[in-house]
C-alpha cells in the first residue's frame, strides 16, 4: 500500500526539533513534503534586516531537509494548492497563528486543500487560557494565573522528530538572490543557534533574570525573541525546561512568555486592536504628529541619552533591550505627542523580532490605550529611567559615541556637561511634555464621557 503524501509547510516554526506540525505530518509513516511559501504582503511589510534573518533561516531549514525543501513565491492559496497537486498530497500541516491576515489566509488555502492547523507560536493558545464563561481575559494578572494553572496541567514534550528523510518535491524559488544578513551577524539565523543561546541563558542568566533583566548594560535578558519569532526555537519546550529549572529568575522569564501569550490572546479575541486603540475613550486624543519630532526620534537624535541609543541600537542591529523599547515608547507617545501607531510602524520596520501581536501589545500598554496599559498619566523620565537601568552609562556610551567623553552616569545629562557639546540640545523639555501629555488623554477621557 502506497504511503499517503502530506505536505508541512512551514511558516514561523523554521525547525526541525520539537514542532508539532511536522511531528503530526509525519505521523504513521507518512512522505512528508517541506514547504514555504515567500508570500508578497508579508515581505512587503517586513524591513531588511528581519527579511534577511527570515531568509537565512530559510536557508538552513532547506540545509537541515538535505535541500528538499520546496519554497515557492506568490499567494500561499495558489501556491499550496499547485503543490499539492504536483506532488499528490492529500492534506497539508501548519502550525496554527493568531494574526487576521494569518487566519484570513488560512481559510482561503482550506478552499482548495485540506488544510490542518495545530500548535502555534505560543505555550498556551488564545482559546486555552479563557474565563469560566468562555470569554478572553482583558488584564493580565487574572491571565497570568489561569495561564499557569493551564501550561503547568497540558504541557507536554512538544513533537519531536528523532530522524526523517523528506521527499523530493518540485521545483523551487531560488532563495540564494533574497537578503543575506552581514557576516559576523548579531543574530546568526538557524535553529542550532536558538539551541546554543537557550541552553547558554538556562545554565547562565536565568538565575538572575528577575533582578537584571532590566539592566540595559548588563547582558541580563535571554535575547530569545527572534528565534521564538521565525520558530527556530520551540517556545513549549523552552518552558518546560524553565518550569523543570524553577526559582524566581525562572518564574520571572516565564512571566515574559505568558505576556507573549496575553498579546496573541489579546490579538486573536479582539484583532482590531491592529488598527484601533482597545480603550476607544483615548480615539479624541488630540496627537501632534509633528513629523519633524517624529523623524528626530527614529535616527536617535532626541537630545535623550537612553532614547538615542536605544533607537540607535534598533538601527544597527534589528533588536533593542526590552525595557529600552519601554522607554523610546513612552517617549515617543507622551513626550512627543505622536501617535503610537507611528511607533509601532516603524518598529514592524526595523525589529529582526517583529511580531504584530507582541508589538502592538507592547506599544498600547506604553502608550495607555491597551487591555491592561499603564495609567495615562504614567510618563517615563528618560532622565531617571537610564540613571536607574543603566547605571553607569555603559550602555549609553556604546551606542551614543559622541558622549564616550562623559564618565560614570553623567552620560545622562549630557547638558550639564560642557564637554558634550557635540551632542545636540533636547528636542522638549521632559516636565512641559509630561503635563501635555496628561492634559491631551484626560481631554480624550472628558470627551468619551
Amino acid at each position: 500500500m502506497a504511503r499517503e503524501t502530506v505536505i508541512w509547510w512551514a511558516r514561523r516554526d523554521l525547525r526541525i526539533r520539537h514542532n508539532i506540525a511536522l511531528t503530526k505530518a509525519a505521523h504513521g509513516g507518512a512522505r512528508v513534503v517541506a514547504v514555504f511559501i515567500i508570500d508578497p504582503p508579508l515581505v512587503a511589510d517586513a524591513g531588511e534586516k528581519r527579511l534577511a534573518f527570515m531568509f537565512d533561516a530559510v536557508r538552513s531549514l532547506s540545509e537541515s531537509t538535505g535541500g528538499a525543501l520546496v519554497v515557492r513565491e506568490g499567494d500561499p492559496a495558489k501556491e499550496v494548492a499547485a503543490v499539492a497537486r504536483e506532488v499528490g498530497a492529500t492534506r497539508v500541516v501548519v502550525q496554527a497563528d493568531a494574526s487576521p491576515y494569518a487566519k484570513r489566509r488560512d481559510e482561503q488555502v482550506a478552499r482548495s486543500v485540506r488544510l490542518e492547523a495545530t500548535g502555534g507560536p505560543w505555550v498556551c493558545g488564545p482559546d486555552e487560557v479563557l474565563k469560566i464563561d468562555g470569554t478572553p481575559y482583558m488584564m493580565f494578572t487574572p491571565y497570568f494565573r489561569k495561564w499557569r494553572q493551564v501550561a503547568v496541567g497540558t504541557i507536554g514534550e512538544p513533537g519531536m522528530v528523532s530522524s526523517m528523510t523528506f521527499a523530493d518535491g518540485p521545483g523551487n524559488a531560488t532563495i540564494e538572490n533574497k537578503p543575506t544578513q552581514a557576516i559576523p551577524a548579531t543574530f546568526p539565523a538557524n535553529e542550532s543557534e536558538g539551541r546554543r543561546r537557550f541552553d547558554a541563558f538556562m545554565t547562565g542568566n536565568i538565575a538572575n533574570y528577575g533582578t537584571n533583566r532590566d539592566r540595559m548594560d548588563l547582558d541580563g535578558t535571554s535575547a530569545l525573541s527572534p528565534y521564538f519569532r521565525f520558530g527556530l526555537l520551540s517556545v513549549q519546550r523552552a518552558a518546560l525546561e524553565a518550569m523543570s529549572v524553577g526559582g524566581p529568575g525562572a518564574e520571572a522569564w516565564l512571566t515574559q512568555l505568558a505576556w507573549r501569550d496575553f498579546y496573541f490572546s489579546v490579538l486573536a479575541h479582539f484583532p482590531r486592536v491592529a488598527f484601533e486603540n482597545f480603550r476607544p475613550e483615548y480615539d479624541q486624543v488630540d496627537w501632534l504628529d509633528d513629523t519633524r519630532l517624529f523623524d528626530a526620534w527614529c535616527q536617535g537624535r532626541t537630545g535623550y541619552p537612553i532614547v538615542d541609543a536605544a533607537m540607535r541600537q534598533l538601527s544597527e542591529t534589528g533588536w533593542m533591550h526590552n525595557r529600552a523599547r519601554m522607554i523610546v515608547a513612552s517617549f515617543l507617545s507622551k513626550d512627543l505627542l505622536v501617535d503610537w501607531r507611528w511607533g509601532e510602524r516603524w518598529f514592524m520596520r526595523h525589529l529582526i523580532d517583529g511580531d504584530l501581536a507582541a508589538n502592538n501589545g507592547g506599544w498600547q500598554w506604553t502608550a495607555g490605550t491597551g487591555t491592561d496599559a499603564a495609567p495615562y498619566f504614567r510618563v517615563f523620565n528618560p532622565v531617571s529611567q537610564g540613571l536607574r537601568f543603566d547605571p553607569y552609562g555603559d550602555y549609553v556610551r556604546r551606542w551614543v559615541p559622541e558622549l564616550r567623553g562623559l564618565a560614570g552616569p553623567a552620560v545622562h545629562e549630557p547638558w550639564k556637561h560642557a564637554q558634550a557639546m557635540d551632542y545636540g540640545e533636547r528636542i522638549v523639555e521632559h516636565d512641559l511634555a509630561r503635563m501635555r501629555a496628561i492634559d491631551a488623554f484626560q481631554s480624550a477621557r472628558s470627551l468619551a464621557r
